[in-house]
C-alpha cells in the first residue's frame, strides 16, 4: 500500500473493468444463446436492454420485455411500485440481453443484489443470439 492510499482510509480497492467483470460472472452461470431460447421456451424473462438506436438498427428478439438499463431495477423489482407486469417474483429466472454481453453482466449484479437470484446474462448479447440465426424481429 502507498504512503498515499494509507493517507485515505476506506479507499475501496481500485480494479479495472475486465476484472470486475470477472469479479461478478463468478458469481452465477451465463448462458448462450441456444440456451436462452430453450429458458424462454420454458418460462424465462429475456429481457433487452439496448438502447433504442441499437434495437432500431438490429431488432428485437420476439417475447423480449425490452427495459431500458436506467429502469431496470425498478421494472424488474417485485416489491416495487413501478414494477413490469411480468416481475412477479424474486424466482423469476431472468436472462439479460445487451449488445454484446458486457452491460448485461452489470445489470445481472445489481439485479442479483436486489434478489432476484436466477438472473443471468446471454453471453454475447443480441449479437450472439443474431449470428446463432435464432428469431429477430424487425
Amino acid at each position: 500500500m502507498s504512503a498515499d492510499d494509507q493517507a485515505r482510509p476506506g479507499r475501496s480497492e481500485q480494479i479495472g473493468i475486465d476484472q470486475l467483470l470477472d469479479r461478478i460472472r463468478a458469481d452465477y452461470a451465463r448462458i448462450g444463446p441456444e440456451e436462452a431460447a430453450v429458458a424462454a421456451s420454458e418460462g424465462a424473462l429475456l429481457v433487452d436492454i439496448r438502447y433504442a438506436a441499437l434495437r432500431e438498427r438490429d431488432g428485437l428478439i420476439p417475447g423480449a420485455l425490452v427495459v431500458e438499463r436506467n429502469e431496470l431495477e425498478w421494472r424488474l423489482d417485485p416489491l416495487g411500485s413501478h414494477r413490469a407486469p411480468e416481475a412477479v417474483s424474486h424466482d423469476l429466472h431472468i436472462v439479460v440481453i445487451c449488445n454484446e454481453g458486457y452491460a448485461s453482466s452489470l445489470a445481472v449484479a445489481s439485479l442479483r443484489q436486489l434478489g432476484l437470484h436466477r438472473a443471468t446474462d446471454l453471453t454475447g448479447g443480441f449479437q450472439a443470439w443474431r449470428a446463432a440465426g435464432l428469431p429477430v424481429t424487425h
